[in-house]
């Protein structure tokens, strides 16, 4: 049987502060959850502060977009090596607000 997987998606949400705040008590309020992966993703400013926060539980980091080249003159986009170095494990690609607002 597959483990159970929750994912919360920030969305334009909270600002680094109330990231901070906000992921102390996700943090605290799922201490005692077992057999369950647990995905937090904040927007793209709250990264690290999120990161620093949870990166010794077992709750994970994800974020909400990932540009598709490594690096480049790519205004505002993200990579995912800069992802990945911001703590992140995963990503939602294709969101449908993403599609609908984006293409």
């Amino acid at each position: 049987m597959r483990k159970l997987l929750i994912a919360g998606n920030w969305k334009m949400y909270k600002t680094q502060s109330e990231s901070i705040e906000f992921s102390r008590n996700v943090l605290d309020s799922l201490k005692n959850i077992k057999d369950v992966d647990m995905i937090i993703i904040p927007p793209f400013t709250s990264l690290s502060a999120v990161y620093n926060i949870i990166k010794n539980s077992s709750i994970k980091l994800g974020a909400q977009n990932l540009h598709w080249e490594k690096q480049g003159a790519f205004t505002g986009e993200i990579s995912a090596d800069m992802l990945k170095d911001a703590g992140c494990e995963f990503v939602v690609l294709g969101h449908s607000e993403r599609r609908l607002y984006f293409g």
